[in-house]
């Protein structure tokens, strides 16, 4: 199922007093389109974000810190490391710093699609581009743009953020809910949005997070056998819910073929709906038929309410497998090769990105 989505908020330039008015200015052109309460926002909330880190290293040297945070912040700062050095990320990507948070999630996340097609509402923000979702720090102010957008007729759905990033504005932090990650969850997320930092397109989110989640997932790799050889548990537990996911994927274009078959048919509104409805449920009978979800949680996943937007939620991260691997495999498995190929797919159309992204084996 889709991963949490991360957060990339407008990488405000603020440092202390001259917040305000950074906010001010950049909100200045977009003003008219109400946009200034939601940057003021994200403005304060990144200000505190920022101002509150701490140096990991001075973390870890404070005399009562808790086994299981000194622990994961230890983990933190070996990926780190690993990442830089064996991975070719960005130093610029984070995690040099915690900063501990007043409540259970980051954040959360409004995205929505046609109901009758798979195509995304897009918003639009300064470095970050046309990006399909927008970011909160407050839930009742992400619940309130969702009902906005149902009675439009939009499909949506609200997550809770894991990961967050200023794409290398700011040394990022590592967040106090991001330590309740299981150890494995917590190396992939490193590197993912290390990867953020080195290689990203405004305006192509596919793209991007296709990208980064082929990173984390070679480098996870990479580090549990470097960290603990071939046997390693934790590699063992990755690799068997990787392989879940690859499945997972594999039904979800399945069916979202389906879909995208009847939304272009000459069928009427009424008869679209209910077809879409009959696949959807399809879609979840497999997904429990081939034991992809939990026996405990079967009949909530059949209960959930699916809609478009979890199709596309999923297929934004994982999309282009195959040409990835490709381009990969001809930069002699070589990351730091890979990363600059990568980089060569911004000079092409957008037309041409998305064949790139859509290429089957």
């Amino acid at each position: 199922m889709p991963k949490p989505l991360p957060l990339l908020p407008i990488p405000l330039p603020c440092r202390t007093k001259k917040m305000k008015s950074i906010v001010t200015i950049l909100c200045f052109p977009l003003v008219l389109n109400g946009c200034l309460p939601y940057l003021y926002h994200l403005g304060k909330e990144q200000s505190a974000i920022i101002l509150g880190r701490e140096k990991i290293e001075t973390v870890l040297n404070k005399p009562h810190l808790d086994a299981k945070t000194k622990e994961k912040l230890r983990l933190i700062r070996e990926v780190r490391n690993f990442a830089i050095e064996e991975l070719a990320l960005n130093e610029s990507g984070g995690f040099e710093y915690f900063t501990k948070l007043n409540r259970e999630e980051i954040g959360w996340n409004v995205s929505a699609s046609e109901a009758l097609a798979l195509k995304s509402y897009t918003w639009w923000f300064p470095i970050a581009g046309t990006v399909p979702y927008k970011g909160f720090f407050d839930k009742e102010m992400a619940l309130e743009l969702e009902t906005e957008l149902k009675e439009k007729g939009y499909d949506t759905r609200v997550r809770a953020i894991g990961g967050y990033s200023t794409l290398g504005w700011f040394s990022d932090p590592v967040l106090s809910p991001q330590l309740n990650w299981p150890d494995h969850r917590l190396v992939g997320l490193v590197i993912h949005e290390m990867a953020h930092a080195t290689v990203y397109l405004p305006g192509d989110t596919t793209l991007n997070e296709s990208y980064a989640s082929f990173v984390e997932e070679i480098g996870t790799e990479r580090f549990y056998i470097h960290k603990e050889g071939n046997a390693s548990l934790h590699l063992e537990k990755f690799k068997r819910e990787k392989k879940k996911r690859e499945t997972t994927i594999h039904l979800l274009k399945q069916y979202a073929d389906l879909l995208k078959e009847v939304y272009a048919s000459e069928k009427d509104k009424k008869t679209k709906l209910e077809l879409k409805k009959t696949i959807i449920l399809q879609f979840k009978n497999k997904v429990i038929e081939d034991e992809l979800v939990p026996e405990e949680k079967s009949k909530e996943f059949l209960a959930r309410d699916w809609n478009n937007e979890d199709f596309l939620g999923a297929l934004r991260y994982h999309s282009g497998e195959v040409s990835f691997l490709n381009l990969f495999e001809t930069s002699n498995r070589n990351l730091s090769n890979f990363h600059k190929e990568v980089k060569k797919l911004f000079e092409l159309p957008e037309v041409k990105r998305k064949e790139f992204l859509n290429k089957t084996p």
